[in-house]
């Protein structure tokens, strides 16, 4: 389907025809004068006399090109009524320095705790294109790094640079629920979730988990915690990477999720955290239905092209026998 940006463009067509007996009639004022037309008239005539459509058709071909690609044509499909799901989910990554521990790993190399929740949430995020998602991390207290957005590639490049570290080192699990159920407080989407991943005890920060577990309930906000690390040490720091250090509390992780009629989840290893995420997407689906639109691509160029090239070559057949024929 083709559409046109600026359709009131397309009225200068109705001009073409002018323009172009304007054209032929200004090429066919005679450059030489004859005292005797009948003369001129028992000539024989040239055979280019065949051809003496050709510049004017060029003519206005080109400008009709040119009006075209003014226009702005555009494909595209139009506007539809789909069915999608419409959750807003929030996704809460502990960056603690305890996520160093590298007892994750893929069939060719090992992977620290956070490495392997990140890849396996950009998974998760290509799987809901269109669901608005946010990020925050969390240590001795949670930052926001992406608010809720339907712009996923920019989410990702923003989880791409979350790293141990970067905040406080501690775990305080109960500010960090706050703080993604506050991004979701004026959301007006059928189903709100958390997704909380860590892999400590709640050890700092000034509400308890329970507290703001009730506080999400209150929102009618699920909070999904998933506990994530290995359940057996994996090596020490001397051999190149750090050994999984500390227990989750899953008590207070499934108390979470009980009061939030939620669900806790326990990740050992990469397998089952992708495994997690899945279960949680396949849970996760509210059907709606909203208006999509696709984005149009230009397609002037074509018409650019092809209307200079004609205005070109009337041009250049100006200058010969058929610019001037008697």
């Amino acid at each position: 389907m083709i559409v046109f940006r600026h359709p009131l463009v397309l009225l200068l067509l109705l001009l073409v025809p002018a323009l172009v007996w304007l054209r032929h009639a200004w090429r066919r004022q005679a450059p030489l004068t004859f005292s005797d037309g009948a003369a001129l008239a028992r000539l024989p005539r040239s055979p280019w006399l065949a051809l003496r459509w050709l510049p004017p058709a060029l003519y206005a071909t080109g400008l009709v090109c040119v009006i075209l690609a003014a226009a702005r044509p555009q494909t595209g499909m139009s506007e539809s009524r789909v069915e999608t799901e419409g959750v807003d989910i929030v996704l809460v990554v502990d960056t603690s320095t305890s996520m160093r521990a590298e007892d994750f790993s893929t069939a060719t190399k090992r992977m620290d705790r956070l490495d392997a929740a990140k890849s396996v949430l950009a998974q998760f995020i290509q799987a809901r294109p269109n669901d608005r998602l946010g990020l925050v991390a969390f240590a001795a207290m949670p930052y926001t790094i992406a608010p809720l957005t339907t712009d996923h590639a920019w989410l990702m490049l923003q989880m791409d640079r979350l790293q141990t570290g970067m905040l406080e080192d501690a775990t305080a699990i109960g500010d960090a629920m706050a703080s993604g159920v506050n991004r979701l407080r004026d959301s007006q989407a059928k189903s709100k979730i958390v997704i909380l991943l860590t892999d400590g005890i709640h050890n700092a920060g000034r509400l308890t988990p329970q507290d703001a577990a009730q506080a999400a309930a209150a929102l009618g906000i699920k909070v999904y915690t998933v506990g994530a690390a290995s359940d057996r040490p994996r090596g020490t720091g001397i051999f190149g990477f750090m050994q999984a250090a500390g227990e989750i509390d899953e008590a207070t992780l499934q108390k979470i999720a009980d009061i939030t009629k939620a669900k806790y989840f326990r990740a050992t290893d990469l397998q089952s955290l992708e495994e997690t995420y899945r279960a949680i997407d396949e849970m996760e689906k509210t059907k709606i239905e909203l208006d999509q639109y696709t984005r149009y691509e230009e397609r002037f160029a074509g018409f650019v092209i092809l209307g200079l090239l004609c205005l070109g070559l009337e041009t250049l057949l100006g200058s010969t026998r058929l610019g001037r024929l008697p």
